[in-house]
């Protein structure tokens, strides 16, 4: 992987993402070489912690965004408060956030993503309320990036992986920790490229051009449509993508798993399809419509005529529902109501049946202008619903644009983004689906991306950049080939599309396409067209070249006989179907002169054969028998039926059941009429209502989402103020040191252990101004003391002894809390009665005129008086190396021990015998001589008890004088 193709990681998340945040990071490694991008809802007014709570968990280099900053690997970025972030190449732009408008930070960044990084980009859906992320999602699969989600299950709150969810271009939903592991496979998946077929190729059965022709063929076989027609380097990306996300690296293997799993057969298919869209994409071009098409096909259509629309490929509908808008918004503007009627058809019944229940998440509105979205949908929950004038205006169908019929006589027909997946040759016969499907003088709306030069012919262009091309009167060279056995509109009989061409390792039932082209043959030059009926005059079936007989009306989509035939063939096929299904025989009209709709004159008679099922339903077929020959065949004839007879009958009984209906609807208008005035000013009073509501609404939504994400920051901070303050108590638990914490009214607010017994404090005490409570101490100016120091801000140590007579060592410390005006004094007790009992017995020692050192078991020396410290330096010790406090005393009569004197052995022996316990006492006389003066000591050493170990107290005494006097009296009485 190169330094600058590396994957390219964003996470979305919202209120709860914290804690899912913490899980993830905790569980991905360091070293991955991806870059991950973390885009939450931030509230403006309050500063993120993130940056520090996420430290704890990974060790990538943490960083809040600034405008420009270059991504780089292993690294993960924030993004602040307030602002919009968005990848341009590898730099993070930082644009302002409107605050009186909704927006979206993650879609808004993952589309960039998905742009930049096509393939190596991922996203990742967390724990958050509303919809967030669900429409980037979108754009991040179609660039063959990869998509997880958070299990909702796992989620806080599951409002944005739900409506992840709900788009169906997921790879994989799992709970946060495991993620992560999900991620790290998906970059070191190899990824695969098919080859492409081959053109006569001779390749082995198991070549990956025979398997890639073996795949289309399941999808065409399984779903009926022929990804042959779409290009080949986008069919190949999707499987490679498909692939590389259920870690195959064959081809073969891959194609074994969709011969087994039809669900991923549909999860391919559905890949494949690419269905992105959003409401007014590209809205330059949606504005330049408004101005040059729609406001003339307003003007030109009188009230009561239908406006007819047909948009293809209309995948979830925010297109149709688009150009719906904005001609709802000119009948407003030209106060001219025609009837509008919007045909929005895609190849992919799912997407069909999205789009017809008119319910899209929360995150459209960031698509959308306030004013649109309040006139033209209502809010439920979480979803905004098309008004339900929007909705009726439009007729939402399954239709394949490359084999089906195309509808006829529209006004506008928009197809945008879609024939850019097709090969030329099917981008041509795309194309002139469409252009026959626009009547003279309507409007052609194609995509920026999408050429028209194959159809320039009959064409004029109204503007160049945005594809919008205006039909003339030029008639067309010939209608663009049709099914033979399909109507003029699709799903209403069986489906027998052009069988794909074989390829060269299949070759079953060959012989019978051979006899079913033949059965197409015989029926085209000796059958007559002919239609199949139900009981309520529903065409279910078409036979034969029907389409001149065949005459729209204006308004809803309808099989009904009496919308599709010419009007002066509806009463007589009318009679004639209501004739032969009562008596059940078959019938015959007069000779009738049809205008067909190539507008030629034929003469023609219909025939009414009547059909019962097994099961007693009642079906009519229908046969246009073209008479050619005027003169009457020989032989009986079937039964002409009288027209004049029957009609009158007929028409009187309708007037009878017409006067009823209009007396009834007379009154039934009455009352509406008085009832819609009052709903009137009640809707009036309603939707100002609902404006403010849903102003209120997404304000408060908006606001919920910053507070959770600020309170699951707080949650983490208050986790860490519980730990330093555990580790408080325990700190002053083993300090053994009173210490009592006061607020700035001198309340008690905290006490350790130690203090309990100098102040008789219980926990009940916490919050009681502390003058109130008693205390074991000689201190009359504490109170006094206290306030000095929590005004005066400055410290004061004295030290004080308790009614015990234990003396301790009183500090006063004021202190101030961060950011805030309070403050307060923390008052510690240091015991330091055992440091005055050394000072005393110090002094005592100091006073004795005898040399006095105590000695540890190992003879070093721990105290010693000022006569020793003398004496010390009276001798060859003048440094105190030896002889002074950590000296080892042993060693010292060692010293000895190596001169001329017997005696220090014996005094090393002796002190030696008391410190290991072998002797109660040792005392011995012992010369200390100096060059100039004969000296002499007593030695004396006893054991201290009550230690642990064994130490001693040696003395010396200088009885130099005394055995002066004795050496004289030897003299004299000698």
């Amino acid at each position: 992987m190169g330094s600058d193709d590396f994957f390219v990681v964003g996470i979305g998340a919202s209120a709860g993402g914290l804690e899912a945040l913490e899980q993830f990071f905790k569980a991905c490694p360091e070293t991955t070489g991806a870059a991950f991008v973390v885009v939450q809802h931030l509230s403006p007014d309050h500063k993120s912690i993130m940056h520090d709570l996420l430290a704890r968990y990974t060790r990538m280099p943490i960083q809040v965004v600034e405008d420009g900053m270059v991504l780089q690997p292993n690294h993960v970025y924030l993004i602040p408060p307030a602002v919009l972030m968005r990848l341009t190449d590898k730099h993070l732009v930082l644009s302002s956030k409107d605050p009186h408008h909704l927006t979206l930070p993650i879609d808004i960044f993952f589309r960039s993503l998905a742009e930049n990084r096509q393939e190596k980009a991922a996203g990742i859906i967390l724990s958050g309320t509303g919809s967030d992320g669900s429409r980037g999602v979108v754009s991040i699969n179609a660039e063959g990036g990869l998509v997880l989600v958070q299990d909702p299950r796992t989620a806080k709150f599951d409002g944005m992986p739900k409506s992840a969810l709900a788009t169906g271009v997921m790879d994989a939903v799992l709970p946060p920790e495991r993620l992560s592991e999900r991620l790290v496979e998906h970059f070191l998946t190899p990824t695969v490229t098919p080859q492409l077929p081959a053109a006569q190729s001779q390749s082995s059965p198991d070549s990956e051009e025979v398997i890639l022709e073996k795949l289309l063929q399941l999808l065409a076989d399984v779903g009926q449509i022929d990804f042959r027609d779409y290009k080949l380097a986008t069919v190949m990306r999707r499987i490679q993508r498909r692939m590389q996300v259920k870690q195959f690296v064959s081809l073969q293997s891959y194609y074994k798993l969709l011969q087994e799993s039809p669900e991923e057969v549909a999860d391919l298919r559905r890949e494949l399809l690419i269905p992105v869209t959003s409401f007014f994409r590209d809205p330059l071009a949606y504005q330049k419509l408004a101005e040059l098409v729609i406001p003339q096909l307003v003007e030109e259509t009188a009230s009561g005529e239908t406006l007819r629309v047909w948009v293809a490929g209309t995948s979830t509908g925010e297109e149709a529902y688009s150009l719906a808008i904005l001609f709802h918004e000119a009948f407003e503007k030209a106060q001219r109501w025609p009837n509008l009627k919007i045909f929005a058809t895609d190849v992919n019944p799912l997407v069909v049946d999205f789009a017809g229940q008119g319910s899209y998440p929360e995150s459209c509105a960031a698509e959308l202008s306030l004013a649109r979205l309040e006139r033209f949908f209502k809010q439920v929950g979480s979803h905004y619903v098309v008004q339900p004038e929007l909705r009726q205006s439009i007729v939402f169908a399954r239709h394949n644009l490359l084999v089906d019929p195309p509808f006829t006589r529209m006004h506008l027909v928009s197809c945008r983004n879609v024939l850019i997946y097709f090969k030329p040759e099917a981008q041509e016969r795309a194309l002139q689906r469409l252009q026959y499907a626009t009547r003279p003088g309507g409007a052609l709306f194609l995509g920026s991306s999408e050429s028209s030069n194959v159809i320039d012919r009959g064409f004029v262009t109204l503007d160049s950049k945005h594809k919008i091309l205006q039909r003339n009167n030029q008639p067309l060279a010939a209608a663009p080939e049709m099914t033979r056995t399909q109507g003029i509109l699709p799903g209403l009989q069986s489906l027998r599309r052009s069988t794909p061409k074989p390829y060269a390792t299949q070759h079953l039932h060959q012989d019978q396409r051979v006899i079913d082209a033949a059965t197409l043959q015989l029926q085209d030059h000796y059958a007559p067209p002919a239609m199949l009926i139900n009981e309520d005059q529903e065409v279910i079936h078409l036979f034969g070249q029907v389409q001149p007989y065949f005459a729209l009306r204006p308004g809803s989509v309808s099989m009904l006989i009496g919308r599709i035939l010419p009007e002066s063939l509806v009463p007589v096929v009318s009679a004639l179907i209501y004739k032969a299904l009562k008596e059940n025989q078959v019938l015959t009209s007069s000779r009738l002169q049809v205008l067909t709709s190539q507008g030629d004159q034929r003469q023609l008679r219909l025939k009414a054969h009547p059909l019962i099922t097994q099961g007693g339903q009642k079906y009519l077929l229908l046969c246009f028998e073209e008479d050619q020959h005027p003169t009457e065949e020989a032989g009986i004839q079937p039964e002409e039926l009288n027209l004049d007879s029957e009609n009158t009958q007929r028409i009187a009984s309708l007037q009878q059941e017409l006067e009823a209906s209009r007396q009834s609807l007379q009154a039934t208008i009455e009352e509406l009429e008085t009832s819609n005035e009052e709903l009137q000013a009640t809707n009036e009073e309603l939707m100002a209502s609902n404006e403010e509501l849903q102003s209120s609404n997404e304000e408060l939504q908006s606001v919920n989402e910053e507070l959770n994400t600020v309170n699951a920051e707080y949650q983490e901070k208050v986790g860490q103020l519980n730990r330093l303050n555990a580790d408080l108590e325990s700190m002053a638990k083993s300090v053994g040191i009173a210490t009592v914490f006061l607020d700035g009214r001198l309340q008690l607010t905290r006490f350790s252990p130690d203090a309990v017994r100098l102040f008789n404090l219980r926990t009940s005490d916490l919050g009681r101004p502390l003058e109130h409570l008693t205390h074991q101490l000689d201190y009359f100016d504490l109170m006094d003391d206290l306030a000095f120091t929590l005004q005066a801000e400055e410290v004061v140590e004295k030290e004080v002894k308790s009614k015990e007579g234990r003396v301790y060592l009183v500090r006063l410390l004021p202190y101030r809390i961060a950011s805030s005006k309070d403050q307060g004094v923390v008052a510690s007790f240091v015991d330091i009665t055992a440091f005055h009992d050394y000072k005393r017995l110090q002094a005592i020692l100091d006073a004795l005129p005898q040399k006095v050192a105590v000695l540890e078991k190992n003879g070093t020396i721990a105290l010693i008086n000022k006569a020793w410290q003398q004496f010390s330096e009276d001798q060859e010790d003048p440094q105190l190396l030896l002889t002074a406090l950590g000296a080892n005393h042993l060693q010292a009569d060692h010293r000895y021990q190596q001169g001329r004197s017997a005696e220090a052995i014996e005094a090393q022996q002796g002190l030696q015998e008391v410190l290991e316990g072998q002797r109660a006492s040792f005392v011995m006389k012992y010369p200390c001589h100096t060059a100039t003066q004969e000296r002499w000591y007593i030695m004396n050493a006893a054991p201290i008890y009550g230690q642990h170990e064994l130490s001693a107290v040696v003395s010396l005494i200088n009885i130099s004088h005394w055995n002066q006097l004795e050496a004289n009296n030897s003299f004299i009485e000698t």
